[in-house]
């Protein structure tokens, strides 16, 4: 009987070499794409919850709008334009239907304001609202304050009449309209057909007041989020569309002789 040659089913140093260097590759293959997601992950978490942030206040502050109505005699509708440093930072009064109560007493009308504010802890900037159910001696006051959002870093809103887009609207400089200008200025009286919102987020908000300086300033390198939509207000669209429909019939029957009824 012939005895079997001796290592003749052994690895050779080439084939253990070999395979060693495919192991390493792909193990080091396989951390790279996990190292990879993870850090995708960690960039993506911060932008998720500052997108889903925007859109709930922008369907809150779209769906008081579209229901808004004149907040008081003298004041319909008060949009005022201001900055907080170089932050654009707008503030907004007007009175809504857009309301369920909640207390004895109180009707489907809520005096509403919007306006930014800065937490005196973190030095961040936030979405407060404010409402008041209670139609107040004066329409800017009172009511509960609660916050919409956090990490902000600007908030705008423009006015359109029809025509035009405005940065304000209402009297805010407590000035006759007579008295400020001659010229008409249909922003001064009334209340507007829509208003573009336009919202600016911190794009990394876990940013921390302790945190090291240079790390800070890298982050505030990164550009801001920015969402913008347009509110149509409902109550004075839809006189709008009566007027023209009134003055298009008005048209017509004068071409023809007649009268409108």
């Amino acid at each position: 009987m012939k005895c079997p040659k001796p290592g003749r089913e052994a690895f050779t140093l080439i084939e253990v070499v070999i395979s060693s260097a495919l192991m390493a590759l792909i193990l080091v293959a396989s951390y790279i794409c996990f190292s990879a997601s993870i850090a995708s992950r960690k960039t993506m978490e911060p932008r998720l919850e500052v997108i889903q942030n925007a859109r709930v206040a922008m369907a809150m502050i779209a769906a008081d709008l579209r229901a808004a109505c004149p907040l008081d005699k003298d004041t319909q509708f008060l949009g005022m334009h201001r900055t907080m440093g170089e932050t654009v930072a707008d503030n907004l009064d007007f009175a809504s239907h857009n309301y369920t109560p909640q207390r004895p007493g109180e009707g489907d009308f809520c005096q509403l304001s919007y306006y930014l504010d800065r937490d005196a802890e973190t030095g961040q900037l936030s979405l407060w609202r404010r409402r008041n159910p209670s139609i107040a001696p004066d329409p800017l006051e009172g009511g509960r304050k609660e916050e919409i959002a956090t990490g902000l870093l600007g908030l705008q809103f423009e006015y359109f009449d029809g025509l035009d887009w405005y940065q304000e609207w209402g009297d805010t400089s407590g000035r006759d309209k007579q008295e400020s200008s001659q010229k008409e200025q249909p922003n001064l009286t009334g209340m507007p057909e829509a208003v573009r919102i336009t919202l600016w987020f911190d794009a990394d908000p876990s940013k921390k007041p302790d945190a090291n300086p240079d790390d800070l300033e890298a982050k505030d390198k990164k550009a801001p989020m920015m969402f913008q939509t347009v509110a149509r207000l409902n109550a004075v669209s839809s006189q709008s569309d009566n007027a023209s429909d009134d003055s298009g019939d008005a048209a017509a029957a004068s071409e023809t002789g007649g009268t409108s009824q």
